[in-house]
């Protein structure tokens, strides 16, 4: 068995990822010859979701033949006879990264994300994949990501994301995807650091989050999607604390990098269900590469982040990335305005 350890692992994370990130960036800038072959608007989206989990899982399985992987996705739409030219699509997307590899062996490979620590305690560490995070910023050819991270008796000991339209440079549009795109990545007591996302072999810029607030006001990131978080709660808590420049607002985990970069003070992700509860793929790499940036990572009660629980964060409520001194503010702040609710298990 290969050596397991976090600092071993972070080099296969990182080659697979970016590898993804080619993959689902060619899926993107073809978004209409995709959709005019499987005469489907949101088969774009489908395809890369469906080739980026098969790539990871077999690359992943490559290094060790007893990888567990927590993934989004499972191929039994794909192996319906009607999905037959989305099968193709997937299988060809595949191709483009591992020539030659068979239908099979791609449906086989998404498959194995399956595993549900829930229901079979592991004794060794897991993977966990959201394989395209943001599927609207996908589709509108903005901004998306690929999180892997590695989870351990339910701690996460090591992030990888690949933001392949996000550009490094803060003053840059984050509504144009970004030619080079950038990874980010981070180890539990190592730091985060990044690096271009179509060389993840280039030299690494340290990454580190806010400690001060600007003069003009706490800059927040939240989702574009106003039914991913209540925006104008948000609006609330950063009046509360003393305004807010204009919001930073962009799909997927990248608010996770943003924050961690020191592009924004905060992200918010204020429930908009009571009964909604947060899926383990949407924070595990997120989370640990802005905690590692010097951010503090919670729920909005203040609790931390409980990946112990299998495929969903059963005992949190939304989330709180913010830098350690706004963080307890802004968790005082949403308790002050009665926002917190009920946890989900109750």
């Amino acid at each position: 068995m290969p050596d397991l350890h976090p600092s071993s692992l972070i080099h296969v994370a990182l080659q697979t990822v970016a590898d993804a990130c080619r993959v689902a960036r060619s899926v993107q800038q073809d978004l209409e010859q995709v959709r005019e072959v499987t005469k489907d608007d949101r088969s774009p989206v489908t395809v890369a979701d469906f080739a980026v989990q098969a790539i990871v899982s077999l690359a992943l399985h490559e290094n060790d033949s007893y990888t567990l992987i927590v993934g989004e996705e499972k191929a039994d739409l794909l192996r319906e006879e009607a999905q037959s030219t989305v099968r193709q699509a997937v299988v060809d997307a595949v191709g483009t990264c591992r020539e030659g590899v068979s239908e099979a062996e791609v449906l086989d490979a998404i498959d194995r994300g399956a595993f549900d620590p829930c229901r079979c305690k592991p004794i060794q560490g897991y993977w966990v994949l959201d394989p395209i995070d943001g599927t609207k910023g996908f589709l509108r050819g903005q901004q998306y990501a690929i999180a892997l991270a590695y989870v351990e008796r339910g701690k996460v000991l090591l992030g990888v994301m690949g933001c392949p339209n996000l550009p490094a440079d803060h003053a840059a549009s984050l509504t144009e995807p970004d030619s080079r795109g950038t990874l980010y990545a981070a180890v539990a007591g190592a730091g985060t650091w990044m690096m271009p996302a179509d060389q993840p072999g280039a030299k690494t810029q340290v990454v580190q989050a806010r400690q001060n607030v600007s003069d003009e006001g706490i800059q927040i990131c939240e989702s574009v999607e106003a039914g991913h978080s209540k925006h104008d709660d948000t609006a609330r808590i950063t009046t509360q604390l003393g305004g807010a420049g204009t919001p930073v607002r962009l799909d997927s985990q990248c608010k996770y990098a943003v924050v961690a970069r020191g592009q924004a003070d905060a992200y918010l992700r204020l429930p908009t269900s009571r009964s909604y509860v947060e899926k383990v793929w949407d924070h595990a790499a997120g989370s640990i590469i802005a905690t590692e940036a010097g951010a503090v990572v919670s729920d909005i009660t203040g609790a931390k982040l409980d990946f112990s629980l299998g495929r969903r964060l059963e005992n949190n409520r939304g989330i709180v990335c913010a830098s350690a001194a706004l963080h307890r503010k802004i968790i005082e702040t949403i308790d002050a305005l009665g926002l917190a609710g009920v946890s989900p298990t109750n």
